[in-house]
């Protein structure tokens, strides 16, 4: 924890201030009030208990989004295939939801994250065993598996579980015990977001205190040194993407049981693609991404509420997202040719042993 207050959080916590001052002058010199929409957007996200309730709620899906990235980014696997996990998982979980209506309301809501998260990690497990055994790019597979996954769940409900009657292509709806229960009046706010924090106690437990942390941070830093000292590199590799994408299944579910109540087909609009900054952002830490899954949530949340009373578009929040991601880029880049700049105790001294002969001198010998 000391290690983030001086390492992680004061860098996010940077690059959030320069992102915001530069959204800043760019609201100024289009001729509107930057202070005046920054304060909007505050009021919005954290005025009163049910805008917090709504923040709360935009950012749910993130924690659980970041922290499916953030396994996979320990490991150096550069996984962007949690939205495809997120959508099998949503489907799963909403066809429990509305199939198996006589069980009672607990058993049927942990079936139906239970069936969402399996199927999750199942989905996630493919581009993973692809990797650890025949080398494929987990970037190829994971992006061509998202979209799979969105066709396949699109097709399923305008086929096999098309519902008549609807405006648009979706499941039928979950059974009411299935139903997660709000915890605020006048929100959606519901019990996915206990369930998310329970997930990210989990896997900060599991990455700083378990074997498994330790693989994953061996494997991630240096892979050829962990098959050297007998790691289970491969085994590891599909371990990883199957927990990714079990909490990219718990999103899912989380979105089908909590807010839509039904699996709806689009409904992501890139949740899964939304965890990458949070975990880019997050610089590795399972603090860093509750933290910042709870910054964009509120970007998220204000945006309409400042685009309704000072006229400012809430593309400026993609803009602002942007620049997030642009200044953890550049941090990242900087760090790499850090790394990769030789110190002074790196060069040997003239005359000492360690230095290379010259031609000449060899010859004159």
């Amino acid at each position: 924890m000391r290690a983030l207050f001086t390492g992680a959080l004061p860098r996010t916590v940077l690059t959030v201030l320069l992102a915001l001052v530069m959204g800043g002058v760019i609201m100024q010199v289009s001729g509107k009030d930057a202070l005046n929409a920054y304060q909007v957007l505050f009021n919005s996200a954290f005025g009163n208990e049910r805008a917090l309730a709504n923040t709360l709620l935009a950012a749910t899906p993130l924690i659980f989004t970041g922290l499916a990235t953030l396994i996979a980014f320990r490991a150096g696997i550069f996984n962007v295939g949690v939205e495809g996990s997120l959508y099998v998982g949503a489907f799963t979980a909403a066809w429990v939801g509305f199939t198996f209506v006589d069980l009672p309301g607990v058993v049927l809501i942990a079936l139906a994250f239970a069936a969402g998260g399996l199927v999750g990690g199942l989905w996630g497990l493919i581009p993973g065993y692809l990797k650890a055994r025949l080398r494929v790019d987990e970037i190829v597979t994971t992006i061509m598996l998202n979209y799979v996954a969105i066709r396949f769940t699109d097709y399923l409900v305008t086929g096999p579980f098309f519902v008549p009657g609807m405006a648009n292509a979706m499941s039928a709806e979950v059974t009411p015990q299935a139903q997660l229960p709000r915890l605020v009046e006048r929100s959606q706010l519901n019990l996915s977001l206990v369930v998310a924090l329970v997930v990210f106690l989990v896997v900060a437990f599991m990455l700083r205190r378990t074997t498994l942390g330790y693989e994953v941070k061996t494997i991630g830093s240096n892979p050829v040194f962990a098959r050297w000292i007998g790691m289970p590199v491969s085994r590891t590799i599909m371990l990883v993407m199957s927990i990714s994408g079990l909490i990219g299944g718990l999103a899912g579910a989380g979105q089908a049981l909590g807010v839509n109540y039904r699996f709806v087909s689009g409904f992501s609009r890139g949740l899964g693609f939304d965890g990458i900054v949070i975990a880019l952002l997050g610089r590795g830490s399972p603090v860093g991404v509750l933290l910042s899954a709870l910054f964009l949530g509120a970007l998220r949340n204000g945006a309409s509420t400042m685009e309704m009373f000072t006229r400012i578009p809430r593309d400026l929040i993609d803009i602002v997202v942007a620049l997030v991601i642009f200044f953890t880029a550049v941090e990242i880049g900087f760090n790499w040719l850090r790394r990769r700049r030789p110190t002074p105790d790196a060069v040997p001294p003239p005359g000492s042993a360690a230095e290379p002969e010259k031609e000449g001198v060899r010859g004159n010998a």
